[in-house]
């Protein structure tokens, strides 16, 4: 499964020092994504994706957010420096599930 679409770069509350940047997947993916995906995850019930971001491609894991009911996709350092991309920008996200 590959997705596509336009999402806001958001720091995480709980870790605003850290500076830990996500996009959060639309409601309808993620609900996708947790039909696909259905049974007992490893930890906190990531998925295993292959992210992109402009030029900038990376392997990660996705998380469920219960706050947001969506999955979340962490947007590394490294990534956010070379596309020129900060919190509260919008990005082109594309997502690939892997290791299903």
């Amino acid at each position: 499964m590959i997705v596509v679409f336009d999402a806001e770069l958001w720091v995480w509350d709980a870790r605003r020092g850290e500076t830990w940047t996500f996009v959060s997947l639309p409601q309808d993916i993620s609900e996708e994504i947790r039909e696909i995906t259905g049974g007992p995850r490893r930890g906190f019930g990531a998925v295993r994706v292959q992210a992109g971001i402009g030029g900038s491609k990376w392997q990660t894991s996705i998380f469920p957010d219960a706050k947001r009911g969506a999955y979340v996709l962490p947007v590394k350092k490294a990534v956010r420096k070379a596309e020129g991309i900060e919190e509260g920008d919008a990005a082109k996200v594309t997502v690939e599930l892997i290791d299903l």
